[in-house]
């Protein structure tokens, strides 16, 4: 996607700003409209794009060629209005986030919480294995201070979000569902309705495609659900059935743990990130990094720099 000028109805969204974020590093012109500035608008700011905080059409500069917004933006906001009443290739986010990503190897995270601390450590240990990732992260990581990682090669993690169904616009190579708590009910009305929107995004799983449950998860899906994935030859790792980690304990204040899937071990892992939690995100990332043949000392050694 080749463009040369963009601008982004509420840019200062953490979401927002990583695919602004993104344009920018392509070589783009970036604007942008926000509600009120923030310390994450300034840093924008600071790194070339340009911003403004009125609700003011003629504030708008010429030649935009595509024009972004969040569901946050409302119907009536007067700068959607204009650029709807004079023609412009107007897109959500996530349509943008989709096309971006349908032609790369992508590894999204998706779930109802947990989505933003396990696509950060993911990405942190890829890059740190040396990778050349591209990352849109929900999150600022601490290693960058930044919520995007802008890479060359065909690998990009992302959080697949469930709000407005916009991860049905996503077409990934590898999910990971971290959770199927109810949430959103607003959009989706029941809980039932929540879990049938997250079948349809199990279903853009690329043929030969992985499907990762942080949890065992499976009975909240339909019958037809584990046929489906055979039939498009999906790998289904489950944990902690398939993967994951045991013998957890603390140790120099430290969690150190040992992670297991179903090809060999790996002993005495150590994360410095609090939480059972964390460890949990970590088994994930070790799973993913196994898979792509990093070497495990790599892969330790990039679980104990993680910072968050």
């Amino acid at each position: 996607m080749t463009l040369k000028r963009l601008y982004f109805l509420g840019i200062g969204g953490i979401g927002m700003s990583a695919l602004a974020r993104y344009f920018l590093n392509s070589g783009a012109e970036v604007y942008g409209y926000d509600l009120t500035a923030s310390s994450l608008t300034k840093k924008l700011e600071a790194e070339g794009m340009r911003i403004h905080y009125e609700e003011d059409p003629d504030l708008i500069p010429e030649g935009i060629e595509l024009v972004v917004y969040t569901p946050a933006i409302p119907d009536d906001h007067k700068e959607l209005i204009w650029f709807r009443e004079n023609g412009y290739e107007i897109k959500k986010r996530a349509e943008v986030l989709g096309m971006l990503s349908k032609d790369k190897k992508t590894i999204a995270v998706a779930g109802t919480h947990g989505k933003t601390s396990t696509s950060s450590i993911i990405s942190h240990v890829l890059k740190y294995c040396g990778l050349d990732i591209s990352a849109f992260l929900g999150g600022i990581l601490a290693e960058e201070n930044t919520n995007f990682l802008y890479g060359n090669s065909d690998y990009v993690v992302l959080e697949a979000d469930e709000y407005d169904r916009s991860f049905l616009q996503l077409e990934p190579e590898t999910l990971i569902i971290t959770s199927l708590d109810a949430d959103h009910l607003d959009i989706y009305g029941s809980h039932e309705k929540m879990i049938e929107a997250y079948e349809e995004l199990c279903t853009r799983i690329k043929p030969n495609g992985s499907l990762i449950l942080m949890q065992d998860l499976v009975s909240m899906f339909s019958e037809d659900f584990i046929k489906n994935l055979e039939a498009r030859n999906i790998q289904l790792s489950i944990a902690p059935q398939d993967f994951g980690y045991t013998r957890l304990r603390i140790e120099n204040e430290r969690y150190v743990f040992d992670y297991y899937d179903q090809q060999s071990d790996m002993t005495d892992l150590i994360s410095i990130m609090p939480g059972e939690h964390n460890v949990s995100n970590a088994s994930a990332s070790v799973l993913i990094a196994r898979r792509l043949a990093i070497q495990e000392d790599k892969i330790r050694e990039a679980l104990r720099s993680f910072k968050g």
